[in-house]
């Protein structure tokens, strides 16, 4: 749940309310279960969806919000966010949670190599220091090795190669029943159901 609202959190300057906000109706509605919210889920933007149309839900809790204060988390916080105070053992759920909001995964065919199929995993922010807390606590974690990359005129990428994001997703998707966005967890399974079946894989 962290891991969703550094991601696609906001918190208010009023020091009070937060706000989550998502083209995804199913992340949201999923944000909605898991904090057992009864607020109703509004829209946000311009236009219809898909084309510029939220969701978003916002709730008010001031205990809450002192809580993400104090784990590192700010109002406007995309390009100032930087280390958050994770402990190791939420570490991995926080990770899912984060990959569900600003998460990617990406393979294709090498036409370069013989049977050589590609997939990235990686995350994605607008904060160079964020992204090497999360690449440094990936490492030190599970000695799973990320580079950072540019993306555009102002977003940044961490990424992982093939090999890389097979013990990544292990990882994240460490058991079948856990809180996720199954449409990335099924993206990744698809990629890997191909992986398995090349030579030498």
């Amino acid at each position: 749940m962290i891991g969703l609202i550094t991601a696609d959190g906001c918190l208010s300057k009023d020091g009070r309310h937060i706000d989550f906000t998502s083209k995804d109706l199913l992340l949201v509605e999923a944000f909605k279960k898991i904090l057992g919210l009864k607020n109703k889920i509004g829209f946000k933007g311009k236009g219809t969806y898909p084309k510029g149309q939220y969701y978003r839900i916002q709730f008010g809790e001031v205990k809450f919000y002192r809580f993400l204060l104090g784990i590192g988390l700010t109002p406007k916080k995309s390009k100032t966010i930087s280390a958050l105070d994770i402990p190791d053992r939420y570490f991995v759920d926080f990770l899912r949670g984060y990959f569900d909001g600003d998460g990617f995964s990406y393979s294709y065919w090498d036409k370069r190599w013989k049977s050589s199929y590609m997939l990235y995993i990686g995350f994605a922010s607008a904060s160079r220091s964020y992204l090497i807390w999360l690449r440094d606590k990936i490492k030190v974690a599970w000695s799973i090795e990320g580079r950072i990359r540019a993306c555009g005129k102002t977003a940044l990428q961490l990424a992982y190669a093939k090999k890389s994001s097979i013990l990544l997703f292990k990882k994240m998707y460490y058991k079948d029943d856990i809180p996720c966005l199954e449409r990335k967890r099924f993206k990744i399974m698809r990629s890997l159901g191909i992986i398995e079946l090349l030579p030498g894989c």
